[in-house]
């Protein structure tokens, strides 16, 4: 590239030849690329020609002299622009990959060509070819800027002055734009690679002098790349001044010019210095523009304002200059103005106004959490109560889009006392209340055809259900919370206001509604609906109570009057409320459930507790099975009311010991009716267990001989010589369930050859043996054991009184239950094995997966609600259909039972690990048959694995887990790679008629079950997690001794890195998960292998080699397979991190993983050298680690669907593209950090799936 700068007498950039052959190449050359572009974009060329010429053109990017042909071209006024655009390409091309070859001179003239493009860029250009031209100088600027080119902000500024149109001043923001979100955003290597430099030099570049000068009073002035003393912000400002003061609406280059003139401040404000901001005026000139006529101007300027305000921290004096501008007067008037304007019909979205007031309201939420932060600094010039107005309005939007940022606002501001206490926020407690109050009935229970306009936005806004109801669930999250606030911060004035609204509202429940109806009964009711809106106001406003109860005392007279008075009021609310006879048996359970929780936390009076005991004991509704609808509904009443009672033992056992003896008359009364089935009976008796094992004002003695008549009866059990037999084999497992006489009924009734099992009804002998199994399950000693065992366990501390009681009560039962349960839970699993299934004809063998395939509801799959899910399971339970789901009901019952079981007694610590005999056997009852269940039981399975885990003292952890997690694993492992690869193979031959319900419930379940493995992977893995020491109450009792404190143990990950049998199976399953194509499991295996890799870059484990070899191999080798795959183009930078991180520790110590980059077909020995060696230098950032691995895996690397062709959105999808605040509230929060679950959640994952 010697010659002049013009370009016309340039030579290529190798030198070829003299400039006679050049120039003939030229001749030639220039012809074939229009006739190839021609061809590519040609309407009715063949694939074949548009191949050959697509192949072509490529490789002319290749061509030394292709710099050159590029300029030629894109210089060239007269070419098509498709002819202009590929030359450009031709230059980029150039820039991006040959730049590091060419010398100082070739490198100057490949920068005076873009710059002599760039001058000549004019109005008539198509917009995507400035665009482009820009683009190539922001390319070159990456490269050499504040390097050997200095003079690019004179460049820059004297465009920038070019007199007429403003399509130079157009062009320059585009470069100012892309250059700053590149630097201070982009994964780009070379801007990565030189970020310091460049970042340095943009914001000398954007800084008024003067600013620069007071910000760094002390910097050294080294080579200077600024022009002028403005600096960019000052003369962004100026132009947006000139813009604004013209004929906006009536001139489109300077509605354009405004707009990208903000997409600088948008892309500027985050990083540079407030005093700057403050300095060059911003604030005011983007206050100007959202009072400009243009919607598009408008939303511009507020995503300006949106990225300034998204700042985490001001000084008070940055806040003064900077947000307090927004809280004057006028400012919150024009704000105001704004949201009206932006106000839309449901019915009929404007989508730019919609749009708008979405990113308006989340602009006014951050603007919003400065007042919590600065409240002392506030002058008193800003119109405080017109702006807390402002938000009250915009919470109140019927989008619930636009609402909650708002909400989150208020959380925050009425959590702080100063705020909540102030005068300016009372007019605004009612609204509030009413606003949330409003909000908190269930919008997804609602039909979808519904007028409510709230609803009509929503199924606008969110299509999938999932995210509706984890968005809906958020909403309602911060509506209590608002709620809670309130009633902490006004107490007596607040719940007298509620429970007078609710009391009124529930007397009038029904008005304006059909009256109740057990015929057309329905659990999704507007009564049921709106009762339970109202009872979650009343359950935040207890839980508001009870915080402020739990800290008063600022004046203990005072505070202790009310007290008194607001709990009188209370009580007096809750016998209103039970004394009206609701017929339906939901509200009826809404009821209950309320008056337990104050029972049990504000009203602590015998009197009140015994008139709720009296509720729960006396239940009016009987179950009517001509009606499955309302059935079913007391069935739940039912079964909560069991769970209230345990509820009240465990929360006030000393209150109802005073009643036990007329309460265990009631309940043998209640028993000895008959009315009662066997697992009602079973709840009413571990109510008197838990009100005797938890009281503390009874003797000892006396409560263990009362507790001993609770579980001698259970042990005796599990003493029957003939269920002991019976468990010897599969066999006898199968007669003692009746399960041999349902094998010969499917073959007598050649139940393979019915298509539609659910239209077979079943003749008597079926519905005998249906009646059999239900009646065979019941006799087992399984609930009854998993009822008196959890009352023993849950919720109960360890080191307590009661917890010695429990240890006490169940140690000599566990020797006697464990065998036997064992046996049930191998035989449980056994049963999902084909192969077990003796006596069917092969040609029925594949009857046995149709049996045992659950049906289940699942959110956002399934068709339909899960109340139709459920009518349609029981109108099917006289089917064949209904046959096969009891068998497996029956199966799955044994088998979570056998889980709960277990759960509880590794509550008892070394009484059950202690059993030296116990692993071996454990782990084959766990694992043996474990393939044959499916990944929906399998999760339940991993569940219970991983509380045996971590339960395990760490004394016994050696002797305990090995077996148990190194089987797991194994087994996990085989499981979750053959169901992918299935997976893989579905979608590869899928076609039209294809059961998509059923092939997404299938890949939602694997994906639940992958990241449960993952998840528990993770936590044996966990760098922070502590050993937790055994009971010492356990260790006293038992016959186990160890005098060693936990501390003296090594971590579980610890113990599980140095013990080869947990760690290759473990190893194994997460490698092969980085390939699982899951992108959440595979980004939290990514982080966990990047905090085991440093663990293995010393020898202190005689493992440390064969896994860094391991590592070095499998996992890079995996990672790179998932970096040339498009699904994981999200997680591209965690894989190259990885990547890094391997090169980083273990390229010091083994040649493999440079042998493996090397291997990569396109992947230049040198260059992989070279990866290494800057990857390696001190001091290098992460940032830049990722950058170098991902410049070097550049052409193996997976591209994305938006990056393969670019699509256009209408308005509606751009209206629906979701920002980062919108995707948080599609998200369910994290769960809390609760040291136990309680052993419910071992029976399938409940929150998101119900089988049969």
């Amino acid at each position: 590239m010697n010659g002049s700068s013009n370009g016309h007498s340039t030579t290529g950039v190798h030198n070829t030849g003299d400039d006679t052959n050049q120039a003939n190449g030229s001749t030639t050359l220039l012809p074939q690329i229009q006739e190839a572009l021609h061809i590519v974009h040609g309407p009715y060329s063949s694939n074949d020609s548009r191949r050959e010429a697509s192949i072509f053109l490529d490789d002319i990017k290749n061509n030394a002299e292709a710099p050159y042909h590029g300029f030629t071209l894109a210089s060239d006024k007269s070419q098509q622009p498709v002819v202009r655009h590929y030359a450009l390409s031709l230059l980029e091309h150039a820039i991006k990959h040959k730049w590091a070859e060419y010398s100082v001179a070739q490198g100057t003239a490949l920068r005076e060509w873009v710059l002599q493009l760039s001058q000549n860029v004019s109005l008539e250009d198509p917009l995507y070819l400035r665009n482009k031209t820009a683009q190539l100088w922001v390319e070159i600027a990456k490269r050499s800027w504040a390097a050997e080119w200095l003079d690019m902000d004179q460049l820059l500024v004297q465009l920038w002055e070019v007199p007429g149109s403003v399509v130079h001043k157009e062009f320059v923001l585009f470069v100012l734009e892309t250059l700053s979100d590149e630097v201070f955003n982009g994964e780009d290597t070379i801007a990565v690679l030189r970020e310091g430099a460049l970042s340095k030099a943009c914001v000398e570049i954007f800084t008024p002098a003067i600013v620069l000068a007071e910000a760094f009073p002390n910097r050294q002035i080294g080579t200077t790349v600024r022009y002028g003393e403005e600096g960019w912000l000052v003369r962004l400002g100026e132009l947006l001044n000139q813009c604004l003061d013209n004929d906006l609406e009536g001139n489109a280059q300077y509605q354009s010019c405004a707009v990208k003139t903000l997409a600088v401040y948008k892309s500027v404000v985050p990083w540079a210095i407030p005093k700057a901001i403050s300095s060059a005026s911003c604030v005011q000139h983007m206050c100007k523009s959202l009072a400009t006529p243009s919607v598009v101007v408008q939303l511009a300027s507020v995503e300006a304002l949106h990225a300034l305000y998204s700042r985490l921290h001001f000084s008070d004096e940055e806040f003064l200059s900077l947000v307090c501008p927004m809280y004057t007067s006028q400012m919150v008037d024009l704000l105001r103005k704004l949201f009206e304007y932006s106000v839309v019909d449901p019915r009929d979205i404007d989508d730019e106004k919609y749009l708008f007031a979405k990113k308006f309201s989340e602009m006014i939420s951050n603007l919003g959490s400065f007042i919590e932060q600065k409240i002392s600094a506030i002058p008193e010039d800003c119109d405080l109560p017109s702006l807390l107005n402002l938000f009250l309005a915009i919470a109140q939007s019927q989008s619930f889009v636009i609402s909650i940022p708002l909400l989150v606002t208020w959380t925050r501001l009425l959590r702080s006392d100063t705020i909540g206490s102030s005068p300016t926020i009372t007019p605004l407690i009612a609204p509030l209340l009413e606003l949330c109050s409003s909000r908190l009935i269930r919008y997804e229970n609602l039909p979808e055809d519904s007028d409510d306009p709230s609803l009509i936005f929503l199924l606008e806004d969110i299509d999938t259900i999932p995210e509706r109801h984890a968005f809906l669930g958020n909403y309602r999250r911060y509506s209590v919370q608002i709620i809670e606030c309130i009633v902490r911060q006004k107490r007596s004035e607040a719940i007298y206001h509620i429970l007078s609204q609710v009391d009124t509202s529930m007397r009038h429940l029904y008005d304006g509604q059909p009256p109740f109806s057990i015929e057309s009964y329905s659990k999704s009711s507007i009564p049921v609906l709106r009762t339970d809106a109202h009872f979650t106001v009343v359950e935040a406003t207890l839980k508001g109570y009870m915080k402020w109860r739990s800290g008063h005392g600022s004046k203990p007279q005072q505070d202790e009057q009310e007290r008194i008075a607001i709990e009188n009021n209370i009580e007096a609310w809750c016998d209103g409320l039970m004394e009206i006879n609701f017929e339906d048996p939901i509200i009826r359970k809404r009821i209950l459930q309320l008056v337990v929780a104050f029972s049990t936390t504000a009203i602590d009076k015998v009197s009140f507790t015994l008139k709720v005991l009296e509720q729960l004991l006396t239940s009016r509704h009987v179950e009517r099975l001509e009606y499955p609808a309302y059935n079913d509904a007391v069935k739940e009443l039912q079964a909560d009311s069991v769970y209230e009672l345990q509820r009240l033992a465990s929360k006030m056992p000393d209150q109802l010991l005073d009643v036990y003896e007329q309460l265990e008359a009631k309940v043998n009364e209640i028993i000895s009716s008959g009315a009662l089935d066997s697992k009602r009976q079973t709840s009413y008796q571990t109510f008197l267990f838990t009100i005797i094992l938890k009281a503390s004002q009874i003797k000892s003695s006396v409560r263990i001989e009362k507790l001993l008549g609770f579980v001698n009866p259970v042990k005796q059990l599990w003493q029957n010589p003939e269920m002991d037999h019976a468990l010897a084999s599969f066999g006898g497992f199968s007669d003692l369930l009746g399960l041999s006489r349902v094998r010969d009924y499917l073959v007598s009734r050649r139940a393979h050859e019915i298509e539609e099992w659910g239209l077979y009804q079943l003749d008597e002998e079926g519905q005998s043996i249906q009646k059999e199994l239900e009646d065979r399950l019941k006799a087992l000693p399984l609930r009854t054991t998993k009822s008196f065992l959890s009352c023993s366990t849950e919720k109960v501390e360890k080191n307590s009184p009661t917890y010695r009681v429990s240890l006490q009560l169940w140690r000599e039962a566990l020797p006697v239950i464990l065998p036997s349960l064992l046996k049930f839970m191998s035989h449980a699993h056994a049963f999902h094995n084909p192969a077990n299934w003796t006596g069917l004809p092969p040609d029925m063998r594949s009857l046995v997966s149709r049996i045992l395939t659950d049906r289940f509801w699942q959110a956002g799959i399934s068709v339909g609600s899960k109340d139709d899910f459920y009518a349609r399971v029981s109108g099917t339970r006289s089917t064949m259909e209904g046959f096969a789901s009891s068998i497996r009901g029956t199966v799955r019952t044994i088998r979570e039972a056998c889980y709960s079981i277990l759960w509880c007694m590794s509550r008892l610590d070394v009484d059950f690990y202690g059993f030296n005999e116990l692993p071996g056997p454990l782990a084959h009852a766990l694992f043996a048959d474990a393939d044959c269940l499916s990944t929906h039981q399998l999760i339940a399975l991993l569940n219970v694995v991983r509380l045996l885990t971590d339960d395990c003292p760490v004394e016994l952890r050696s002797h305990f887990i090995p077996p148990i997690l190194a089987t797991c694993f194994a087994q996990i492992d085989a499981k979750c790679s053959s169901e992918w690869e299935k997976l893989a193979q579905k979608q590869a031959a899928a076609t039209d008629g294809d059961n998509l319900t059923d092939e997404m419930k299938s890949e939602s379940i694997l994906r639940q079950l992958t990241h449960s493995a993952v998840m528990m992977a993770a936590g044996v893995l966990d760098p922070a997690r502590q050993n937790v020491a055994a009971s010492t109450t356990a260790k006293d009792a038992s016959t186990y001794q160890n005098a060693d404190p936990a501390s003296a143990y090594p971590s579980m990950r610890t113990f599980c890195l140095t013990s080869s049998t947990i760690l290759e199976p473990l190893l194994m399953f997460m490698t092969h998960a980085i390939r699982m194509r899951d992108g959440r499991c595979c980004g939290a295996v990514l982080r966990i292998f990047r905090s085991l890799i440093p663990d293995f870059a010393t020898e202190r484990s005689s493992l440390a080699s064969s896994i860094r070899e391991f590592i070095s191999t499998d996992v890079l080798k995996a990672c790179i397979s998932s970096l040339n795959e498009p699904y994981f183009v999200d997680l591209q930078k965690d894989l190259a991190q990885l990547i890094a991180s391997i090169l980083i520790y273990y390229s010091p110590l083994t040649p493999t993983p440079r042998q493996i980059l090397v291997s990569i077909p396109g992947v230049q020995e040198r260059a992989v050298d070279k990866c290494i060696d800057y990857v390696m230098r001190p001091g290098m950032q992460q940032r830049q680690q990722r950058a170098l691995v991902l410049d070097l895996l550049r052409d193996i690397k997976g591209v994305s669907i938006s990056e393969q062709g670019r699509i256009t959105k209408s308005a509606s999808a751009v209206r629906k593209d979701r920002s980062k605040m919108q995707q948080e509230f599609m998200t369910e929060p994290p769960p809390s950090m609760e040291p136990r679950q309680q052993s419910p959640s071992l029976v399938g994952v409940a929150d998101m799936f119900q089988e049969h």
